[in-house]
């Protein structure tokens, strides 16, 4: 049986983690797994929860959670048609063979070096959502044939290394080939599917030694983490979309491109035992 003051302790964490990526998602746009993987980490690690796999349970619980947020994006944009589904359908599969390597090659990983490799990414994503512009062209029309076949496995495999949904990487590639903003943040909803739901059916088959996973970890996913932050999301984010209504998200978001550099910065320089 888990250690019930444990389960509290670790309850409690979560519902704030939980409330605070609930309200930057609907402030921001910005999916919950750029900001719930380090999270996750840091709070398992103060539980007195380590190894050399608890950042596959980090990953693997956040993309549990893209699951459900996912989802219920890809219906409520779905309903503004607001969704590419000619982008959706063309490169689903790519990414989702992306995603299926992305997983094996995490479970193979130390956590350490998973933290590296999510440092220098979100490195890059924090400076994109800082210096970015929307005027920035690669081509006129999402791209096909070869460079589709390569860029797409690609997303879904650097999206499970840094268990985050499709908004990071799929936003800006979108972006970058003119698709109008609110498009391509629909249409990235999409991607959060067909990323998260092969990975963590992957997940959930990895062993993980009992002595360094939280209480009800099945897999690699963490059952209490999944359930709370979820309910948490659910609940702020009309929060954060009142919020971003009321405020000027631009310089909000330059704050958020910060706060993800530092916290990347600051995962590199774990792994890197500094």
């Amino acid at each position: 049986m888990p250690d019930t003051m444990l389960l509290i302790e670790m309850l409690v964490m979560l519902l704030v983690i939980g409330a605070f990526a609930g309200v930057l998602a609907g402030l921001l746009g910005v999916g919950g797994g750029i900001v719930l993987v380090p999270a996750f980490f840091y709070a398992f690690q103060t539980l007195g929860y380590g190894g050399p796999q608890l950042m596959q349970i980090c990953l693997a619980t956040s993309l549990a959670t893209i699951i459900v947020t996912s989802v219920r994006s890809v219906l409520s944009h779905n309903k503004k048609g607001a969704v590419e589904w000619s982008i959706l359908r063309t490169w689903a599969p790519g990414i989702a063979v992306g995603a299926v390597i992305g997983v094996l090659v995490a479970a193979s990983l130390r956590s350490s070096t998973l933290q590296g490799v999510f440092g220098v990414l979100g490195i890059i994503v924090g400076l994109y959502l800082g210096f970015g512009r929307a005027h920035w062209r690669l081509g006129p029309q999402m791209p096909t044939g070869i460079t589709r076949a390569v860029m797409s496995p690609v997303l879904g495999f650097l999206s499970v290394l840094m268990g985050i949904g499709g908004g990071s990487f799929g936003v800006p590639i979108m972006s970058l080939y003119g698709v109008p903003i609110h498009r391509a943040v629909a249409t990235a909803a999409g991607f959060g599917v067909t990323i998260a739901l092969p990975s963590v059916i992957g997940f959930l088959f990895l062993e993980i030694a009992p002595e360094n996973r939280p209480p009800l970890t099945f897999g690699a996913v963490n059952l209490v983490a999944f359930v709370t932050v979820i309910a948490m999301t659910l609940i702020t984010a009309p929060l954060g979309v009142r919020l971003a209504h009321a405020t000027d998200p631009k310089p909000l978001k330059r704050i958020f491109a910060v706060f993800i550099t530092l916290v990347a910065l600051n995962m590199l320089r774990k792994s890197l035992g500094w």
